[in-house]
């Protein structure tokens, strides 16, 4: 009972502490947080000797992802994505441990748990590993974040123009949502423009946030091309859209294709992870607006149809 005590106090607070440290803009939303922490509590806080430092652990993992949900740290979808990575690297911290015990000796002295009595100073050694992966990554990762470009396309069996027309200023959203959507994705209510020209402004409102839009570009029928100069939505402080842009393309009288692209920059680490799933969500909301426009597109030819 006592080691389960230890580990879930121990994993709750290091990992609140390395929220907190994000947040405060201490240590990146990276190395140490997503591998470094995992690292930790999988060395230090688990032994198989003990059955209750393991369910210590789960127990710290689930309360933590619940408080930072309900406190609105991160929604849904970001605690969600940030579990196979964290849990990976945890059982990647056992295995070095259990590596180092095969090898030497030496491994009780370097354990909290197997210690008959807590050195306190022990304790303190995941905290202070954690600011110091923190401080080595401030220093090697530079301000600069990559632009990365999500791109849609759609054939159409409508006109360019059509397709234009409809897209531009959109009253309500509402269609079939892809799976993102149904957990924690924002859903976009409407996109409202208030001037058809260079400088003219769009404004797409969310549950819980919009995101203002400058057009920079705009040909009717064949672009619209905005950079997003205000966003606000729940969670997400590592997200930056940078621009938003809407092609049209001719195939011939009845048909065209229309192509979506966002660009966006990311604050999460290690990338060859992250930028995966960031994709695929905002491939998610490109679908949903899609979605949303063919079913405008049908309704607008059967008014027309039926007015003649």
């Amino acid at each position: 009972m006592w080691k389960n005590v230890i580990s879930f106090t121990l994993s709750f607070v290091l990992l609140s502490i390395g929220m907190i440290a994000v947040h405060f803009g201490w240590v990146k939303y990276g190395i140490a947080l997503f591998i470094g922490i995992p690292i930790f509590i999988g060395y230090f806080l688990i032994d198989k000797k003990y059955k209750e430092s393991v369910k210590g652990v789960v127990s710290a993992i689930i309360v933590f992802s619940l408080f930072a949900y309900l406190t609105n740290l991160e929604g849904v979808i970001c605690i969600l994505a940030a579990m196979p990575l964290i849990l990976l690297f945890i059982l990647i911290g056992f295995i070095i441990k259990n590596l180092i015990k095969i090898k030497g000796n030496n491994y009780s002295k370097k354990d909290i748990l197997d210690d008959e009595e807590i050195n306190k100073s022990k304790l303190i050694l995941p905290f202070l590993l954690f600011f110091l992966l923190g401080f080595i990554e401030n220093f090697i990762i530079d301000n600069t974040h990559e632009i990365v470009e999500v791109k849609t396309s759609i054939l159409l069996d409508y006109s360019n123009i059509q397709v234009y027309e409809t897209i531009k200023s959109v009253d309500t959203l509402d269609a079939e949502k892809p799976f993102l959507m149904h957990i924690d994705l924002p859903i976009p209510q409407k996109c409202i423009l208030e001037e058809e020209k260079v400088g003219g402004l769009r404004t797409c409102y969310f549950e819980g946030g919009q995101i203002v839009e400058k057009i920079t570009a705009l040909e009717k029928g064949k672009l619209l091309q905005m950079d997003v100069i205000d966003y606000q939505l729940k969670g997400r402080k590592w997200l930056g859209f940078k621009e938003a842009i809407y092609t049209f393309e001719i195939v011939d009288n009845n048909h065209s294709v229309m192509t979506r692209y966002t660009t966006y920059t990311s604050k999460l680490y290690p990338r060859w992870y992250w930028k995966p799933i960031e994709k695929w969500g905002i491939q998610q909301e490109h679908q949903y607006v899609i979605n949303n426009l063919i079913k405008d597109l049908k309704n607008k030819s059967m008014f027309k149809n039926l007015s003649q």
